[in-house]
C-alpha cells in the first residue's frame, strides 16, 4: 500500500507483505496503523496479491477449487480495503498485479496466471476501486503478457527494473488525485 498524507513519509509502503495470511501482518491487519491511523491521508494506492498468487503456489499446484478460493480471498480484502478507505473520506486506486511467469522464486504456473488475470479483471471492473493504475499493461510484454518486457525485468522475473518503476509510475494519472 502506498499512502499519501502531509504527516507521513512520501510513498510510505511494505514490502513483501500480502493482501491475506503469509509473510507478515497482512495489509488489513496493517490497514488501521498504516492508513487510517495518520491524519490527513486522502490517497491510497494499493498493490497487493503477488506475494498471495506466488507463495500459495511456490511448493506446489493445489487444485484448481483452491486457487478459486485464494482469488476470492484476494477480491475479498480489497473489498474490505474500498470499504475501510471510503468510510474515512479517503481516494482508492487499485493497482493491477504485473506479471511474474518465469520467476525462480514464486515457479508460477498457469493456474497463478490465470488466478493474476482474474485478480486484474476485477480490479479494472467499475464500481470497485475510486481509479485504476494499470501496472499490468504498464510493464508486460505484449507478445507474452504473462512475462514482463524485457526491458522492465530487474532480471528475477518478478521484480521491475528501474526502467520498470518508471514506466508504473506512468501509470498512475494525476488526475485521480483530485478530491
Amino acid at each position: 500500500m502506498i499512502v499519501d498524507s502531509p504527516r507521513i513519509p512520501e510513498n510510505s509502503r511494505a514490502g513483501g507483505n500480502q493482501a491475506g495470511d503469509g509473510l507478515g501482518p497482512n495489509a488489513l491487519a496493517r490497514f488501521d496503523r498504516d492508513v487510517l491511523a495518520p491524519s490527513g491521508v486522502r490517497y491510497l494506492i494499493v498493490l497487493e496479491g503477488i506475494n498471495d498468487l506466488g507463495v500459495f503456489s511456490r511448493d506446489g499446484s493445489p487444485v484448481p477449487a483452491a486457487h478459486a478460493e485464494l482469488v476470492r480471498g484476494i477480491i475479498g480484502a480489497y473489498q474490505q480495503m474500498v470499504l475501510r478507505a471510503h468510510a474515512h473520506g479517503i481516494r482508492i486506486i487499485g493497482g493491477t498485479l504485473t506479471p511474474f511467469t518465469g520467476s525462480n522464486y514464486y515457479h508460477p504456473g498457469p493456474l497463478s496466471e490465470a488466478d493474476r488475470v482474474a485478480v486484474n479483471q476485477w480490479i479494472r471492473a467499475p464500481g470497485h476501486f475510486d481509479a485504476v493504475a494499470d501496472f499490468d499493461q504498464a510493464i508486460r510484454n505484449p507478445q507474452k503478457p504473462e512475462t514482463l518486457l524485457p526491458a522492465y525485468d530487474s532480471g528475477d522475473h518478478l521484480h521491475p527494473s528501474p526502467e520498470g518503476y518508471r514506466a508504473m509510475a506512468g501509470a498512475v494519472h494525476l488526475a485521480d488525485f483530485t478530491p
